[in-house]
């Protein structure tokens, strides 16, 4: 009799094993620092702590006073303009750069490397660049009106009524150029022969980009827009660099109040109560994004 060897293939625990095992050290700073840290920040948003964390729970007092403070409220509303507007135009303007880009130009990595390079910027370095455009002794107004339009006004920074879209204008010059990169990266992924199909059944170019190549980029255009997203909830450096949250509180954003109240106001119990929130709105992001991304290829 011939004795024959069975050579199981490894259970799905053991495969692999030396790359997990090496990511062990990685998913423990990921439990314990970062869902550590966000429980610990959850449960003391409901304690009176001021200048160091104490455990002296007011239930929902300090969301009460958060609601109630017109600083936080101005600054959800800067956050919904801003967040509105940055995601529209910069998706719109870096398809449109991207498709641009798309068309073989000459020189197109040149023009990659201007459209990118805002993005290699930190936003303490556009804010102060933009704060001196936008200033009216020197900047866009000086010297338009050095031109002979002595009435030209344009001095975002200075109005409280449109300094958002002052920050606005910085984020959009920085930001979209990383999303003119994603959606190339995209619309270089579609086949060529879905090109070559569209032109010979005569279908216009716009119609192609519109109902062939946009759907079929869906992935890239979700992963784009929570970057975007992610980016706009925690936006902070490039007001304070601008404005420092003024004229008055007229420029205020969520992150700029958390951090004053945890190290300049200390009243921790406040700080934590905002951030709190700021996790909510990262949560709602993330969680469509993520059952998009994943829920969906299940059932597929």
């Amino acid at each position: 009799m011939t004795g024959q060897v069975h050579t199981g293939r490894p259970s799905r625990l053991l495969r692999n094993l030396s790359s997990k095992i090496a990511s062990i050290p990685m998913m423990l700073t990921a439990v314990v620092i970062f869902l550590g840290g966000t429980v610990w920040t959850v449960v003391y948003s409901f304690t009176n702590s001021k200048l160091l964390p104490r455990a002296k729970f007011v239930g929902f007092d300090q969301y009460e006073r958060l609601w109630d403070a017109p600083r936080w409220i101005v600054s959800i509303q800067n956050l919904a303009i801003y967040g509105l507007f940055t995601l529209v135009f910069s998706l719109v303007i870096g398809f449109l750069l991207a498709a641009l880009m798309d068309q073989k130009i000459r020189f197109e990595n040149t023009f990659r490397t201007i459209f990118l390079y805002p993005f290699a910027l930190s936003f303490i370095v556009t804010g102060l660049v933009w704060q001196w455009i936008l200033n009216p002794e020197f900047g866009v107004q000086s010297v338009v009106r050095a031109l002979g339009w002595a009435s030209f006004t344009f001095d975002p920074l200075y109005n409280s009524q449109i300094v958002i879209y002052g920050v606005l204008i910085a984020g959009l010059w920085q930001g979209t150029g990383l999303v003119m990169c994603l959606l190339l990266a995209g619309l270089r992924g579609i086949d060529e022969d879905i090109w070559k199909a569209a032109r010979v059944d005569g279908i216009p170019m716009w119609k192609t980009y519109l109902f062939i190549v946009i759907p079929m980029m869906r992935p890239v255009f979700i992963t784009t827009l929570v970057i975007i997203a992610s980016g706009i909830v925690k936006v902070y450096d490039l007001v304070v660099a601008q404005t420092s949250g003024g004229p008055g509180i007229a420029s205020e954003v969520p992150a700029k109040y958390v951090y004053d109240y945890m190290f300049q106001a200390q009243n921790l119990g406040q700080g934590f109560a905002a951030s709190t929130m700021m996790l909510v709105t990262v949560a709602i992001i993330i969680v469509p994004w993520a059952y998009l991304e994943f829920g969906g290829r299940k059932r597929g």
